[in-house]
């Protein structure tokens, strides 16, 4: 398969890399430092905090070239409209792998609703300079697998072969019929989770802070019952059913877990902030969501 993926931040790289050592044909979009640091060392990628970075020499491009059988969009919510707009020329299919709450007709706007597939990335880490640092357990060849569907929830050829590709390079992948309800769910409990660990100081600090973590659990119960439909996955229907006692517990235990401190819930950059409000105001417009 010849792949565009668009972003080349920490989801990005690692996709990229992952499918340049399993023999396709990728190319990753970055542009300004990013794009100097990848010309000059590839994709640098190590685990936690390893002295060891190994590199994968990822071809980058400053804008799409055309001829690619897929084109991946790995960016922060508020870049959107400005990547989507960029790729309105350009024929291909395009999997938005956004964390993202406004519905697919919004993405699908400037592109053309039939050129569009939604998607997750089920991993994360950190960038350490230009190195992207990772749990092992984290990566893309997790247990839970990459949700991909359909806007609409149909299950086509395209989506069957896009699964089927990424899972014969080792990624698990699947087809996921309710991914708009997916992203919804997924926006409902990590925005406010992500604002409140922004607000402490990081993962840590939340958790040493139980009624700040109860106000966290009572936004994500909001959320989640303001949804016009069932919590997808299902499993999420706990955060409104359990009480509340437990849940907390459970949530202080996460957050000072090596995924909560070796995740994004440390980063308090500026690019951060700007797509938890974007987010946000997408929960709030769709379902009057805190």
């Amino acid at each position: 398969m010849k792949l565009l993926v668009y972003g080349a931040g920490v989801c990005g790289s690692l996709f990229a890399a992952h499918m340049h050592e399993a023999g396709h044909d990728v190319s990753l979009l970055a542009r300004g430092e990013r794009l100097a640091a990848l010309r000059r060392h590839g994709v640098r990628l190590a685990e936690e905090d390893s002295p060891a970075v190994r590199q994968v020499p990822v071809p980058v491009v400053e804008r799409p070239e055309g001829g690619y059988d897929l084109i991946t969009v790995f960016v922060r919510a508020h870049q959107a409209d400005a990547v989507l707009e960029s790729l309105a020329g350009v024929p291909e299919d395009v999997l938005s792998m956004l964390n993202w709450a406004g519905g697919p007709e919004a993405l699908s706007a400037g592109i053309g609703h039939e050129r569009l597939l939604l998607g997750f990335p089920t991993t994360g880490g950190t960038m350490d300079g230009d190195v992207v640092r990772y749990r092992k357990s984290n990566v893309l060849t997790r247990r839970v697998a990459t949700p991909i569907g359909e806007p609409d929830g149909r299950t086509t050829p395209r989506l069957e072969r896009i699964v089927e590709t990424f899972r014969t390079a080792g990624i698990n992948a699947r087809a996921e019929p309710r991914m708009d309800a997916w992203l919804r769910t997924h926006a409902a409990s990590a925005v406010p989770l992500e604002q409140a660990a922004y607000a402490a100081g990081g993962p840590e600090a939340l958790a040493d802070d139980p009624d700040a973590v109860r106000g966290m659990l009572q936004v994500m119960r909001h959320n989640l019952a303001s949804m016009e439909t069932p919590p997808v996955p299902h499993a999420f229907a706990a955060l409104r059913a359990l009480p509340q006692g437990p849940l907390v517990a459970v949530l202080r235990r996460f957050l000072r877990s090596p995924t909560a401190v070796h995740s994004g819930l440390n980063n308090a950059s500026p690019s951060t902030a700007a797509e938890l409000e974007c987010l946000a105001e997408q929960l709030r417009a769709r379902t009057g969501a805190r």
